[in-house]
């Protein structure tokens, strides 16, 4: 695999525009594909790929663009992109799965499965704080010892065990990477399992799903579409920005929650890809995403089958705080485990919802049309946020516009 650089090269051989392929598209769908179309249609936008399904039954599935930054590999129909915050979409939802088992409760304490989180003032710290983002362990900077730590979900869940919860406990504070050593921890030590293996019993291997990781094989890391560009622009480290932007005060939750010292050094390396990090390294492909989301948007089912319980699932969806985001300066509305599903525009779905990832890859659920939406790619855009970037939002706002209520 060709390692990219900090920009795109553009040989002579290459192609003057990226292909695409569409396997197949419903009619009503059309003006969805024409849009994802527009955001590859030059070999320096990268690549990436969009699946949709409505009702539980597919819809849309397309791909285009390059695997890598000589624009040499095009995307194929297995491709996969490390999505970062999407992660915790696919996280959320195998803790619900666990939830319907009875293996988790909500109300419970999290040191009522892994005691040792109950030390220093967190004994009473429920899971359902944890899910939506009010547990005051949002802060990540400064908690490893040194970068590498950050990959190993054992070490820094130790690490977050010993500390106290801040100030910002009982108010929405998004646990950018916390979040996922958190529950790992919860659920290995509910079901005395290795966190791959949990995700796979529940969710990959009963949903089909053709690529779901978090920590992916060796055997399957061809199929990853590297990045293209440094999560920090201009060449700069994360520790550079979050040194200078936590000398101003309101900045300082973010960059205490978002800006962990070193893990930009990481990205792209097969030791990220292999990680634990089930806030931020899950490895997916877009078809994969619309497949999981399908049953969350379909009552539960799909192709006859049950994957969550009405009432379970009513809960995963059900919002728990509208409170702005401390950290992210919104109103993300979150579930348990996920936040709303934001479009573009101003006619925001009601009930919509998933999550979204830095560098553009996403998915949601939206039980009033019956649509999960699925999409993956390698381009971080000019606009890139913690919580995506306008193409996943237009994308959306598409895909809606496409369906009758």
């Amino acid at each position: 695999m060709t390692t990219p650089s900090s920009a795109p090269t553009t040989p002579s051989s290459a192609p003057t525009t990226s292909p695409v392929t569409e396997p197949f598209t419903a009619a009503a769908f059309r003006p969805l594909v024409d849009a994802f179309r527009d955001l590859f249609s030059r070999r320096k936008d990268g690549g990436g790929a969009l699946a949709v399904y409505r009702h539980g039954e597919p819809v849309v599935d397309v791909w285009a663009g390059y695997q890598d930054v000589e624009a040499r590999t095009p995307w194929r129909a297995d491709t996969m992109a490390m999505s970062y915050s999407t992660s915790k979409g696919v996280t959320a939802t195998l803790v619900h799965r666990l939830i319907q088992r009875g293996v988790l409760d909500v109300e419970q304490p999290i040191a009522h499965y892994w005691p040792a989180f109950g030390q220093r003032g967190k004994d009473d710290i429920t899971l359902r704080e944890l899910l939506s983002h009010q547990a005051g362990m949002h802060r990540i900077r400064g908690v490893a010892d040194t970068p590498g730590d950050l990959l190993d979900h054992r070490v820094m869940a130790k690490q977050l065990a010993a500390r106290r919860p801040s100030s910002l406990r009982g108010r929405p504070a998004y646990h950018a990477m916390t979040f996922g050593y958190l529950l790992a921890a919860v659920i290995e030590a509910a079901t005395g399992r290795d966190f791959p293996a949990v995700l796979a019993e529940e969710v990959t291997t009963p949903l089909g799903l053709d690529g779901c990781f978090i920590s992916t094989p060796a055997d399957q890391q061809h199929r990853i579409a590297p990045f293209y560009q440094r999560l920090a622009p201009l060449g700069i480290s994360m520790d550079t920005i979050g040194h200078y932007a936590k000398t101003l005060r309101r900045f300082r939750p973010a960059v205490n929650a978002l800006l962990p010292h070193g893990l930009d050094q990481f990205a792209n390396t097969p030791a990220m890809w292999e990680a634990v990090i089930p806030a931020a390294n899950g490895v997916f492909t877009a078809r994969s995403l619309a497949r999981m989301y399908a049953p969350l948007a379909a009552g539960g089912w799909i192709e006859g089958q049950q994957f969550l319980q009405p009432e379970v699932l009513g809960e995963a969806g059900r919002v728990q705080t509208r409170s702005r985001d401390v950290v992210l300066g919104l109103r993300m509305r979150w579930r348990l485990g996920y936040h709303q599903g934001f479009v573009a525009g101003s006619d925001q779905p009601r009930r919509a919802f998933g999550h979204y990832g830095l560098g553009g890859s996403g998915g949601w659920a939206d039980p009033d049309t019956g649509l999960s939406l699925g999409f993956v790619t390698n381009r971080l855009s000019a606009a890139t946020t913690p919580v995506a970037d306008a193409r996943l939002a237009k994308l959306g706002a598409v895909a809606h516009s496409c369906v009758h209520y």
